[in-house]
């Protein structure tokens, strides 16, 4: 092909592919000419979201090796990794691509993996202080890994590694403050990409609370696809609450919030920092390594943020935390100040500088 490309794989989750998706539009800014093309997976929240965004989207079957799925799924996915293989090797023969950059996800292993053996220029990147399992085995092959928290740095294998922000996408990098109306109090609440059940739940009963509390509050939850329809009708009668399966604008919803209710993965921090918003954390205790769990006790331990335990979250204590941000303004004023200092600038052009460079990656 003519056309310079650079491919970014990996997936699944909105914490993979909306950084993924910051960095491919860094990269067009400093090359107009230059195409993206994404790897995913068929299973993966790719589907909806690098569509929308007008970049190609190729999907190879690969599934979870090292998380759920039990025995059965392990040996399946394991069969399936020299088909994956074969159908990056097809790909990347066909694309040639000036670099591969691995962000994370089931596509990013074996693709970033036979980029590298075939000499194409490949990095990962890694968000989290903990790495994944797919990274840590990555960080060995590729040429250089991108991280963000210097924790990262001892776990990874790579000759060079880099510290840089998290990428956040250009739309939400620019959110202002939000005009004050005088009038409602604006909270904005989602669980991630795929939603959080625990956090639905108790939003949903504290709706359902003496509503006398909440006469000049309104909400918007982001529920996800599995509780969308039950989360949907249970506020049928409900004003000042919208009920959306999942948000593509993100932008104007954080422009519209006054605070936040989520979870506390790496790209939502991210993005809290960038925007300034005060937030209610309630980290996942599922995840590796407890990391959101650290990632919200970082921003508590620095009055950035407020944290729930998920084995305290309860419809009684998010009113409590709710009308404790609603009835403090200076308390907010205070957070958002602080929440400047988790902040890095324009992390995606520092990484697409770095993959465009010649002799680099």
């Amino acid at each position: 092909m003519d056309k310079k490309t650079v491919i970014i794989a990996g997936g699944g989750t909105g914490g993979h592919i909306y950084p993924g998706i910051a960095i491919a539009r860094a990269l067009q800014e400093k090359d107009p000419d230059l195409e993206i093309h994404f790897v995913g997976t068929p299973a993966g929240l790719e589907n909806k979201i690098v569509p929308k965004e007008g970049f190609p989207l190729h999907l190879m079957t690969i599934g979870k090796l090292n998380t759920g799925g039990g025995l059965i799924g392990k040996i399946k996915t394991l069969f399936g990794i020299p088909k994956a293989m074969i159908q990056s090797a097809a790909l990347l023969m066909e694309l040639k691509p000036e670099a591969v950059l691995g962000v994370g996800g089931y596509a990013s292993g074996p693709f970033v993996l036979m980029a590298s053996l075939l000499g194409f220029r490949a990095a990962i990147w890694e968000p989290n202080a903990k790495p994944g399992l797919t990274n840590r085995w990555l960080s060995r092959f590729v040429r250089r890994s991108f991280v963000v928290f210097e924790d990262a740095v001892r776990e990874l294998k790579s000759k060079k590694i880099v510290s840089v922000g998290l990428p956040v996408r250009a739309e939400v990098e620019q959110v202002k403050d939000r005009a004050a109306d005088g009038a409602d109090f604006h909270v904005l609440i989602f669980g991630g990409s795929q939603g959080a059940r625990s956090i639905n739940h108790a939003v949903r009963d504290l709706l359902k609370l003496d509503p006398e509390w909440r006469q000049d509050i309104r909400f918007v939850h982001q529920t996800g696809t599995a509780d969308y329809k039950s989360i949907s009708e249970a506020y049928q009668g409900i004003s000042g609450v919208n009920a959306f399966e999942f948000l593509h604008d993100m932008d104007q919803r954080y422009l519209w919030a006054d605070m936040v209710i989520c979870r506390s993965g790496a790209s939502t921090v991210a993005e809290l920092a960038a925007v300034r918003r005060p937030a209610i954390l309630i980290p996942l205790p599922s995840a590796a390594d407890d990391h959101q769990r650290k990632n919200a006790e970082s921003l508590v331990q620095r009055d950035a943020a407020l944290m729930v335990p998920q084995s305290e979250l309860t419809p009684e204590r998010l009113k409590e935390e709710i009308l404790k941000l609603k009835n403090d303004s200076q308390r907010r004023l205070t957070m958002r100040e602080n929440l400047r200092n988790f902040h890095k600038p324009k992390a995606a052009h520092k990484i697409a500088d770095l993959i465009l460079s010649p002799g680099d990656v």
